[in-house]
């Protein structure tokens, strides 16, 4: 099987490729810079791998149409500060790429099977208090209207009988990047501890099962429609902390306080505040084997 990728080179792109590597599959990476792909694909490495240059927010292109399946994984991260002019990018970035992508498949003679395409929790809003799962209504924050305006997008496929499944990511936890890179350099001083008031929801899920969810809705051609791509255990952000520490031998006893947070990220710091409770159940209803379901046991591999 042939798979076409956009985003890649990030930190959950880069994963998926070498897990699909090691399955036989052929990756045609859709990049707007071939210096960072061939940098992070060489070929010796990466013999399945063909680098294509693109222009995210103008793509047309005819490898699509030698692919059987589609992952959309583009847009700009949400962890740095949210200027007004940021927050444009934030949203251009996801639903210009994703209505030119879903364009070329439409125009894709033949075409893929299925489009993976991501989505995140922020579509819930936050809460401290309520549980969210894949019928929840949709937030009103402005994350929440991205993540709309996202899926509405990729739901467009569906006109041209392409198969589609969303998943609505969680807080990516793996080694050498992601959130959890940020968070760990405080333990390492013995500085670390809960941000906030610590009582705010963490919905979590290690890069390797949100990988293999992945895999799987590229695989099952039974499966349509949204997933919550997140732990069937979240977590407290202040037991989250401990945990942290006790895997890295080191205290967890230093609140950040939220209004650092709000210094260095804006509005954008309100998703850490405040956070929200998501419940994979239709992920755990299709059974799915999350290879790290538990916070303790993802941190021991990811910091071993």
């Amino acid at each position: 099987m042939k798979v076409a990728i956009t985003g890649a080179t990030g930190f959950v792109g880069t994963r998926l490729v070498e897990k699909l590597q090691e399955q036989e599959y052929d990756i045609i990476v859709l990049t707007s810079n071939l210096a960072r792909a061939t940098q992070i694909f060489p070929t010796s490495a990466f013999p399945r791998v063909k680098i294509v240059s693109y222009l995210p927010k103008e793509y047309r292109g005819t490898e699509i149409a030698q692919c059987q399946a589609v992952v959309n994984l583009a847009g700009q991260p949400i962890a740095d500060r949210w200027t007004e002019q940021y927050k444009q990018e934030i949203l251009s970035s996801r639903q210009l790429v994703t209505s030119n992508l879903v364009k070329s498949i439409g125009e894709a003679n033949p075409k893929p099977q299925v489009l993976i395409n991501a989505s995140a929790i922020g579509y819930y809003g936050t809460s401290e208090t309520a549980s969210f799962n894949e019928s929840s209504p949709p937030g009103d924050d402005f994350l929440a209207q991205v993540c709309q305006t996202w899926e509405t997008e990729a739901k467009k496929v569906q006109e041209f009988g392409v198969r589609l499944v969303i998943l609505r990511i969680g807080i990516v936890l793996g080694n050498g990047g992601g959130a959890l890179a940020k968070m760990i350099s405080p333990f390492k001083m013995f500085a670390g501890g809960p941000i906030g008031t610590g009582r705010q929801w963490f919905s979590w899920i290690h890069r390797d099962d949100l990988v293999n969810l992945i895999i799987t809705g590229i695989e099952r051609s039974e499966l349509n429609g949204t997933y919550n791509a997140t732990a069937p255990h979240p977590v407290r952000m202040q037991e989250f902390c401990r945990t942290l520490g006790e895997v890295m031998g080191r205290p967890s006893w230093l609140p950040v306080p939220g209004v650092a947070l709000e210094l260095l990220l804006g509005e954008g710091a309100k998703l850490v505040l405040e956070g929200q409770q998501v419940l994979p159940k239709e992920t755990q209803a299709i059974a799915f084997t999350y290879q790290y379901p538990h916070l303790k046991e993802a941190l021991t591999e990811i910091l071993k």
